[in-house]
């Protein structure tokens, strides 16, 4: 196997991001550093074996992954174990100074854990795909063999560490049953939902890409069951330290309300498909050609949609957090407790989008401009919408995110159920802002852009000793990639690859401009009362790797570089 086929640009970058991560580790965090450096090297041995001969491509062939991209097994399989072993290094800090609780720590610590079970499970099933292709060679000194070999025996070490790591921290061997018990099932679990991923949203999402949907999804259920297991038996589980210390931590309503409202959401399909269904049974004259049909469906979507959101998800919101009055209440009364800030930048958000939005519709029409360089322009609205707002109104943004999302999970499902009148609308509207990433089963890119400016300000919450951590999507998606992309194409002429498009140009382009915005931002926060605890080295290193991913990586950077930026950012 040739160096240069082992060490593609992607790679050599996601190596780099995982040493300066590493390299910032404390001592008291030695053994997750352990942890992460098997899985990454378990992920990379597999990404090759994948990615490196006809055999071992047709193993993987039952999956249909979004044409043009690579497996991305590597990238996707590090990201959010790197982004909460980031985490678990600044909070580090602050116990040190005592400035957060030790619950925080050890929560923050499960969820590490179960975020690496779940890309290594991931992982495992991988391996076994390629173990078990009847095409791979049966030589026991072929390459496939001792490639699948190696990647075991870093999935092996790494499970020894895991049990070592949460055995160390647990008072009883019962309590660390009950633990690698809890991170098995995200693992589990995290394996079942890629797989439904991937065959549910065929040609959609990369291998890496659906790793990082699903590890993210499993996650946040699994926090939400916790959570409500320790709202539910507390009394029962604080002998058994399962998730009295770990889950049981404060959360604000603003978190309860998006966290419940978004997996709601994801619910719903489910629950609008089990409905539909017994319609259908029970109506002998449905005629999914009619008129009538098309009507009923509607309705009961709307009506199970609005049961969702006013019954189900508040219900368990109530639950969780002990709202005095109803979420929806809660939602009106915290937006006209400040009317005039945040009544205008909800007025100032809608101007900017209608104006926006109508102004590229029609470019994109009747314009010759190439449909991704045309979407940088959405880059450039998100900065001038989201920057001022989070950096005077910064709760008021998070929830706003939250609103955001749920709108776009509505309008996705209703487009991807063309649900009447609306559905058809819906599509021939976001096909005009479609790219070779997106596909007519699923639209990614809108949801990419949001999430990709949203998660580094929610993962901010709480204790953050780092100003420019918050920023990190803006910053690299309206500012980085877009110039890059801009001046890259108009100016660019040195490729960083004979078969790609991306220029050294570009490239540079965009990490200049992240300096400069950096240097703008900084004194701008410190007269806000923030802190300057950013060191320039860092930050060149963090810009200077988030721009080689942008220009090496073939998977949806939207997703990965705003995390990849925040995760060395909290450095």
């Amino acid at each position: 196997m040739a160096t240069a086929a082992i060490l593609n640009g992607e790679r050599v970058v996601v190596v780099l991001f995982i040493g300066l991560v590493l390299f910032s580790l404390p001592l008291s965090l030695l053994l997750h550093g352990v942890a992460l450096s098997l899985l990454a090297l378990s992920a990379l041995f597999i990404e090759i074996r994948a990615e490196d001969d006809a055999s071992s491509s047709s193993s993987l062939s039952l999956f249909k992954t979004r044409p043009g991209a690579s497996s991305g097994i590597f990238l996707g399989a590090v990201t959010l174990p790197v982004v909460m072993l980031s985490k678990l290094i600044q909070l580090s800090r602050a116990l040190s100074l005592r400035q957060v609780p030790l619950e925080e720590l050890e929560y923050l610590t499960m969820q590490y854990w179960a975020t690496s079970a779940s890309s290594l499970s991931v992982l495992v099933f991988l391996c076994m795909v390629i173990w078990c292709s009847p095409d791979r060679t049966c030589s026991p000194y072929s390459r496939s063999v001792m490639d699948a070999k190696l990647s075991l025996s870093g999935i092996v070490l790494f499970a020894v560490v895991c049990c070592v790591s949460i055995a160390a921290t647990s008072h009883t061997g019962f309590h660390a049953v009950l633990k690698l018990l809890w991170v098995l099932l995200h693992g589990l679990a995290a394996v079942k939902l890629i797989q439904h991923v991937l065959s549910t949203f065929p040609s959609c999402a990369s291998i890496g890409e659906a790793l990082l949907v699903t590890a993210g999804i499993v996650l946040y259920f699994g926090d939400m069951l916790a959570c409500t297991i320790a709202k539910q038996v507390t009394g029962y589980l604080n002998s058994l330290e399962l998730v009295s210390a770990q889950y049981g931590v404060k959360r604000s309503e603003i978190s309860i309300i998006i966290q419940g409202l978004l997996l709601g959401l994801l619910l719903f399909p489910m629950v609008f498909k089990f409905v539909l269904r017994i319609w259908e049974c029970s109506s002998s004259s449905a005629n999914s050609e009619s008129r009538t049909y098309e009507i009923g469906k509607s309705l009961i979507f709307f009506a199970s949609l609005g049961f969702i959101l006013i019954v189900v998800v508040p219900s368990w919101m109530q639950f969780a957090q002990d709202f005095s009055v109803h979420p929806l209440l809660w939602v009106i009364s915290f937006v006209f407790s400040e009317p005039l800030k945040r009544l205008s930048l909800c007025m100032y958000w809608v101007c900017v989008i209608y104006v926006s939005v109508l102004r590229f519709y029609n470019i994109s029409k009747n314009s010759k401009i190439e449909r991704i360089l045309l979407r940088k322009y959405y880059h450039l609205m998100a900065v001038s919408m989201f920057l001022p707002a989070l950096i005077f109104q910064p709760k008021f943004l998070d929830l706003a995110f939250g609103a955001a999302l749920a709108v776009f999970l509505v309008v996705e499902i209703i487009r991807v159920w063309r649900i009447w009148p609306l559905g058809q609308l819906v599509h021939q509207f976001m096909n005009a802002f479609t790219d070779h990433r997106d596909s007519d089963l699923l639209i990614v890119s809108h949801f990419s852009l949001l999430l990709g400016c949203a998660l580094p300000i929610w993962m901010s919450s709480g204790f953050n000793d780092r100003p420019l951590a918050p920023f990190a999507g803006i910053l690299s998606l309206g500012i980085g990639d877009t110039m890059a992309s801009m001046v890259g194409h108009k100016y660019g002429v040195l490729r960083w690859s004979k078969t790609g498009k991306k220029t050294i140009e570009g490239t540079a382009a965009g990490i200049t401009s992240m300096l400069a915005a950096c240097s703008i931002l900084l004194p701008l926060l410190a007269s806000t009362g923030y802190i300057f605890t950013q060191h320039w080295l860092s930050l060149l290193l963090a810009v200077t790797v988030c721009g080689l991913l942008e220009a090496y990586t073939a998977q949806l950077d939207n997703a990965f570089i705003p995390l990849v930026f925040y995760s060395l950012l909290c450095l």
